[in-house]
């Protein structure tokens, strides 16, 4: 199950992303007959939220939004026109907000940077189900 949204990066854009996100994990739960925990929808949520802000703080334009599920993981696809490559930068606890990446890649099964023709695609897996060593 796959379905992509084009948002347009105004204010709404992080919200309609959540909202979206949420929407497609309670059709993948229901259509698909697939376990969501409780877990992977905060993770979801979060890291599209994360994804989105950094898109539309850095990059100007559309936003684009893709979800995919497996019987597996969630995966979340996020692209925009900015060619610059986005890089998570050294703990540091005294600085104040910037954390973002840094979030989404120590809540990710996995995550990806990719360059496209035309800007770049940033992936994230989240995993559906609760399991051993999941205990964010």
């Amino acid at each position: 199950m796959r379905v992509g949204y084009a948002l347009d990066g105004d204010d709404s854009c992080i919200a309609d992303a959540r909202r979206h996100a949420a929407a497609f994990l309670d059709r993948a739960s229901a259509e698909q007959h697939l376990p969501v925990s409780a877990r992977a929808r905060d993770l979801t949520a979060l890291v599209v939220s994360e994804l989105v802000t950094n898109t539309r703080k850095y990059a100007p334009g559309p936003v684009l939004l893709e979800l995919r599920v497996t019987a597996r993981v969630v995966e979340i696809a996020v692209w925009d026109s900015d060619p610059t490559m986005p890089a998570a930068r050294a703990a540091d606890p005294s600085r104040v907000g910037q954390h973002g990446l840094e979030i989404v890649k120590a809540v990710a099964e996995e995550f990806a940077v990719r360059r496209e023709a035309v800007g770049k695609r940033i992936t994230a897996r989240i995993p559906l189900a609760d399991g051993p060593g999941r205990g964010f």
